[in-house]
C-alpha cells in the first residue's frame, strides 16, 4: 500500500515496514494482537488543543493513556484539552484510527513522544489511514517530526 507517508518515507531513504490490515476502525491494542507482536511497540496518537497556539499530537503506548497535566507543563500550558473524535478528525484530516504525526509534518502541530520510546529500536504508528500500520526507527520518527520527548502518559 503506497500514500503519502510510505513516499515521504521513501523519498528520504528512511528504513521502515508497512502492514496491511482491513481497513475498520480498531484500537492499538487489537492491532498489537493482529500483528502478533507486542503491545509495548505499538504507538497511538492522541490529538490535543489549547486555548492558544498549536495543537498537540501526542505519541503513546497503545495500552496507556495521555496525562493531559503533563502535557500541559512540557508545552508550557495551564491546561490542554482532549477534543471529539469528529473534532480531532476535523483538526487533522484523517480519520481516527488513522491519525499519524508522519502525515501532519508541517501542518502546524506540535508533536510529543512519550519517554517510553527510549526503550525501543522500532516502533509501530498509524500509517496515516486505517489498515496502514508503519514500523520505524524511533531515532528516525523524532527527527521526522521533529518531536519532542517525555513522561506524558498514566502508565
Amino acid at each position: 500500500m503506497k500514500n503519502n507517508i510510505t513516499r515521504l518515507l521513501d523519498s528520504r531513504k528512511i528504513t521502515y515496514t508497512a502492514f496491511e490490515l482491513s481497513a475498520e476502525k480498531r484500537g492499538a491494542i487489537e492491532t498489537a494482537r493482529l500483528l502478533n507482536i507486542s503491545v509495548d511497540l505499538v504507538y497511538k496518537t492522541i490529538v490535543l488543543t489549547r486555548k492558544k497556539g498549536r495543537s498537540i499530537l501526542v505519541v503513546i503506548p497503545a495500552a496507556h493513556e495521555v496525562n493531559l497535566k503533563k502535557v500541559a507543563k512540557i508545552v508550557g500550558e495551564k491546561k490542554v484539552f482532549l477534543p471529539t473524535q469528529n473534532d480531532a478528525e476535523k483538526l487533522t484530516g484523517l480519520q481516527a484510527g488513522g491519525i499519524s504525526p508522519l502525515a501532519l509534518i508541517n501542518k502546524g502541530f506540535v508533536v510529543i513522544l512519550n519517554a517510553s520510546v527510549r526503550e525501543h529500536e522500532n516502533i509501530h504508528i498509524s500509517g496515516g489511514q486505517r489498515g496502514l500500520n508503519i514500523r520505524l526507527g524511533v531515532d528516525d520518527l523524532i527527527k521526522l517530526t521533529q518531536a519532542k520527548v517525555g513522561d506524558v502518559s498514566n502508565n
